[in-house]
């Protein structure tokens, strides 16, 4: 798929936040067609201690969610671990993941924020952004004020940051701990949480993020491996 990748990426924390704010007027909350996704991508990112990451995309079909086609990419972290700047640190490796999918998906799941972030610009913002297309951020844990849902699954809550309703708090299990579902790009908060919910027939995360969460994971020791074997034949 075609990604517009940024000619070049910020070091300090000034200059992320600078990149932020200008982004962050070009992020559409809207459906701009009647939602028809038969293909959906998860993105997730592993590190290890040195800074390796490996990002992992996975494209599934719906609505039997059989996967089409994955992709891996492998790379440095070379921004630091600071709250609120997580796309700084993950969106290079992530990038390069998507740009290697045969075909453009019609939704992109992040394991990550979107509008509900203090600044109103998440790593899934970011990704929509960047890629063009329909992005939903589900996050395990949230920024701002919201109130438990009911213990059914499908229930739901407001999440708002400075009185601004940001985004959904979502039961996707009964009795399981919710999820933070926000608006990345492209789509409305409605259909965020209906496609998440539709994407979590039999556990907490969407299977989008289950398996590119295994995935990138797998490849980050893969990953390790190769690299100690190659440290100690050089030794």
């Amino acid at each position: 798929m075609q990604v517009t990748i940024p000619d070049g990426w910020p070091d300090t924390v000034g200059d992320a936040i600078a990149v932020q704010d200008s982004l962050r007027p070009l992020v559409d909350a809207t459906d701009p067609r009647p939602p028809d996704f038969r293909t959906i991508a998860g993105i997730d990112s592993a590190y290890d201690e040195s800074g390796l990451v490996a990002a992992a995309a996975v494209v599934l079909e719906a609505p039997t969610w059989q996967t089409a086609t994955t992709s891996v990419a492998i790379g440095e972290a070379s921004f630091p671990y600071v709250p609120g700047l997580l796309a700084f640190r993950e969106l290079p490796t992530a990038l390069a993941a998507l740009e290697q999918l045969d075909a453009t998906p019609d939704l992109l799941i992040c394991d990550g924020q979107g509008l509900a972030h203090p600044r109103r610009f998440g790593l899934a913002c970011h990704l929509g952004i960047l890629a063009g297309i329909p992005t939903i951020g589900v996050a395990k844990n949230a920024w701002g004020d919201y109130t438990d849902p009911g213990p059914q699954r499908g229930a739901r809550g407001d999440i708002r940051i400075d009185g601004e309703v940001v985004g959904r708090v979502l039961r996707t299990r009964t009795g399981v701990r919710p999820l933070f579902v926000s608006v990345g790009h492209l789509v409305d908060l409605d259909t965020a949480c209906e496609q998440v919910l539709a994407l979590t027939p039999h556990y907490r995360q969407p299977e989008t993020t289950r398996q590119a969460d295994q995935m990138c994971r797998r490849a980050l020791r893969d990953a390790v491996a190769r690299r100690q074997r190659t440290l100690g034949a050089a030794g």
